[in-house]
């Protein structure tokens, strides 16, 4: 199901319900945009994350829950959720894994996470439910230096929404990747997105975060991310499949005619 139809009605509701508090002239000022790495003299990229200043946080993607959940395919969430372990290799995000208790009916972690990410470092809870519980898990966070943390796990309304509203009240900047999250029912995706605006949580997708961290097609990584694209968006293989082909057409062309 696509994502804007799962969630349109609670983002909407929730958006009607928020109401911003006055930003003091201290936050405005440690805040400002010609502070931040990744905004540009035009003022482009001011409103997005910043990709050196981000972490990747994956919670309880574990083989056993994935057969709770609902309101998204497994092998789309399991396929997102690569491509954020791709996207922070290729671009040096760093990224922390955890599970409450992995040897439980819970399930291992899905390990495609460690193999597109072997720099990610794995945090072992001791059952905390909530991984903000977990001291260990906040002291991996702070070391990071980083203060944006893009969430995504298994369930969205528990693994990702407790430390998402705890990692925000602490001052982080929290986005939640709901497509590389999934839940019991679509209810309860698009009551814990509701609870998310209201807290300040921005929701978000892996195309939006793909995006955002990649933000311009003139850098060397180009065609490894464009790659990435395809995996979110199996539709965008078949636009470059068929500007390849395009491409090699054209070529052949070119060739025969400097051959006459």
């Amino acid at each position: 199901m696509p994502i804007t139809s799962k969630l349109a009605g609670a983002i909407a509701t929730a958006l009607a319900l928020l109401v911003l508090p006055p930003i003091s002239g201290a936050l405005a000022q440690t805040d400002s945009p010609t502070q931040r790495a990744n905004v540009l003299p035009s003022g482009g990229g001011a409103a997005l994350f910043d990709a050196s200043d981000s972490v990747i946080l994956l919670l309880d993607h574990q083989s056993g829950l994935f057969q709770t959940v609902k309101d998204i395919s497994v092998a789309e969430l399991r396929n997102n959720t690569i491509m954020l372990a791709k996207l922070a290799t290729l671009l040096k995000i760093p990224v922390i894994t955890t599970a409450s208790e992995p040897n439980g009916p819970n399930g291992p972690l899905m390990p495609e996470i460690h193999q597109f990410a072997p720099h990610a470092v794995y945090v072992g809870r001791k059952g905390e439910v909530n991984a903000w519980d977990n001291d260990d898990f906040v002291k991996a966070v702070r070391a990071t230096g980083k203060k944006t943390l893009i969430m995504a796990g298994v369930w969205t309304s528990v693994c990702v929404m407790f430390p998402a509203l705890d990692a925000k009240a602490a001052g982080y900047k929290v986005y939640a990747v709901i497509d590389a999250s999934g839940d019991p029912s679509e209810m309860a995706s698009r009551t814990t997105v509701a609870r998310f605006v209201q807290s300040g949580v921005v929701p978000t997708s892996t195309n939006a975060v793909l995006s955002e961290a990649h933000r311009t097609w003139a850098r060397p990584e180009a065609a490894e991310l464009a790659k990435l694209y395809a995996l979110v968006a199996p539709n965008y293989a078949a636009v470059i499949e068929s500007y390849q082909k395009a491409q090699d057409a054209a070529k052949q062309t070119s060739g025969v005619a400097s051959s006459k």
